[in-house]
């Protein structure tokens, strides 16, 4: 087995007492003495701390930003051209079949771009923007940066205690901020359906900021346990269960992310791997579609499950791609695929748990509301 690889916070955690596991190629922390359920209610009430170090970071550097944008946008169908300096949007890179490779963000730093990609995916992703984007724009990994998300409620007070500027971010805000004099990207954003913050930060100076933000009474330090269980109640796809090579973003709901000057009406229309399907897609509807599933009683419907339309009989119409246990929900939740007759809100369909098939209400996402600070 190859060795799992450590990130520059890997020490703090052992010390912390976490439960380490490999995750995507790296030792991770699952859990801390706290508790996954607890974690999770900690992160909604006040602020977590996660180490997502694991994730690659990315800076993609032309003659200019709109060079660099251009460039990104024929390999995925946001509006890379039209975003702000200093802002932050949610993409996904495609393929030739119109499936989703990886999610991602990215942001405009002024005179390049930022890319944060997924872990397990990140030498794909390297391999793939070097490729298609070199020599005019040079893909630069950057391996010398912490990264970790502060995440909840009081994250804006936590944080605004090492730099009062950052109450002043907007959600998918990035900024440049010094936090108790160490220089740090930041962004207003994160992956659990809570207000907060990801920060970069220098691998030699990661260990002391967290030390700092652990310090205050409000902020915990939470692990993957959590880290799913806050995303699944938040709606939010994981690349590898909920979305993957063969789905299209249409079919798992992300229409939204394809902003209106990327569609087939729009001013820079195409260019971008799979775009035929993809608008053929929208333009035609899909014959499944990604949806919020709310399991009645209090079994936990996983990743896997077979969905049918009736109690009895008849083949499966879908399945579960990630479900568990919500304690903010205070009962299972699960998201998964059914086809498209079937994924109106409300309707009542079943999944096959132990050779038993269990109701399941089709429900709306995010099964917890967001608290984004809009």
């Amino acid at each position: 087995m190859e060795e799992l690889k450590q990130t520059a916070l890997f020490d703090l955690h052992v010390e912390l007492g976490a439960k380490m596991v490999g995750f995507a190629g790296y030792s991770m922390p699952v859990q801390y003495p706290l508790g996954v359920m607890k974690e999770h209610l900690h992160t909604r009430q006040a602020a977590g701390l996660f180490d997502v170090s694991h994730m690659g970071q990315v800076v993609l550097q032309a003659k200019s930003y709109e060079d660099a944008a251009r460039a990104f946008e024929t390999l995925v169908p946001q509006d890379v051209l039209g975003l702000g300096a200093g802002r932050q949007r949610y993409g996904f890179f495609t393929n030739e079949a119109g499936g989703i490779e990886d999610d991602l963000m990215f942001a405009n730093r002024g005179d390049h771009l930022f890319v944060v990609v997924n872990a397990a995916c990140k030498e794909a992703d390297i391999a793939r923007m070097k490729a298609a984007l070199a020599p005019d724009v040079v893909v630069t990994e950057i391996t010398d940066r912490a990264l970790v998300a502060l995440q909840g409620p009081a994250a804006e007070a936590a944080l605004a205690r090492l730099n009062p500027a950052v109450a002043d971010m907007a959600f998918m805000d990035f900024a440049e901020v010094e936090l108790d004099g160490v220089a740090c990207w930041v962004s207003r954003s994160g992956y659990t359906g809570e207000d907060g913050y990801e920060i970069s930060i220098p691998e030699t100076e990661a260990a002391g900021l967290c030390r700092k933000l652990l310090d205050m009474d409000d902020v915990e330090p939470i692990g993957l346990g959590a880290r799913d269980s806050l995303r699944l109640e938040g709606g939010l796809c994981l690349y590898g269960n909920d979305i993957d090579a063969s789905t299209s973003p249409i079919e798992a709901a992300l229409t939204w992310a394809i902003q209106k000057v990327r569609r087939a009406d729009g001013a820079r229309a195409g260019g971008f791997p799979g775009a035929d399907r993809i608008y053929g897609d929208l333009a035609e509807g899909v014959a499944r579609k990604r949806v919020g599933l709310a399991p009645q009683g209090r079994a936990p419907m996983r990743a896997g499950t077979q969905l049918f339309a009736a109690a009895e009989g008849g083949d499966p119409i879908g399945e579960v791609t990630s479900g568990g246990f919500g304690p903010t929900y205070e009962g299972p939740v699960a998201m998964g695929y059914v086809g498209a007759a079937q994924a109106a809100v409300g309707t009542e369909i079943f999944g096959e748990v132990r050779g038993k098939r269990m109701p399941v209400t089709v429900a709306k996402m995010p099964l917890v509301p967001a608290n984004f600070k809009r």
